[in-house]
């Protein structure tokens, strides 16, 4: 309302930003680098199946990379993917504007992707990766699969709380 009555002046994005427009700027400042929403929602399914987890961890601490939920016990990585930051296959679409920089930028993700997927199983963790895009109760089963059987049956191992009795 403030900008349709005139009140906002239009200014022009500082010397060292990315953006190409106050308007770019402004949907840059409003993503959201953790707690988005396929995140809390998968989160939610996986707590519904009384699974137990860390959040915005580094699954190893020597290593600059945190995950999205983690299992410590169980060695369980997973990290929620969105579909223009992680450049997925399905749905991502070059951007049309300063578009060297942005081609660049999604595939050093790429890379940094794949880099610590692989140091992630290096070191013995199981990493899974949903796409923003996934089912998200799919996924809360496919990770639930991942987890120690014994774990899920009767709690313990896997971050698992035990099923209440009657």
């Amino acid at each position: 309302m403030a900008r349709v009555a005139g009140l906002l002046a239009e200014q022009a994005p500082p010397e060292d930003s990315w953006a190409t427009s106050p308007a770019v700027r402004s949907v840059m400042q409003g993503n959201r680098g953790k707690d988005t929403k396929p995140e809390v929602r998968l989160r939610s399914l996986l707590h519904a199946k009384g699974l137990r987890y860390r959040v915005g961890i580094r699954p190893l601490p020597n290593l600059r990379r945190t995950a999205d939920v983690v299992f410590p016990k169980a060695r369980v990585a997973v990290f929620v993917d969105g579909c223009f930051w992680h450049g997925c296959p399905e749905h991502h679409r070059p951007a049309t504007k300063n578009s060297e920089f942005w081609r660049e930028k999604i595939e050093g993700n790429r890379r940094r992707d794949a880099e610590t997927d692989g140091l992630l199983r290096a070191a013995g963790w199981q990493v899974i990766r949903v796409w923003e895009h996934e089912d998200l109760a799919e996924a809360a089963d496919r990770i639930r699969g991942m987890l120690p059987a014994r774990g899920r049956a009767a709690g313990g191992g896997a971050g698992l709380q035990p099923e209440p009795t009657e």
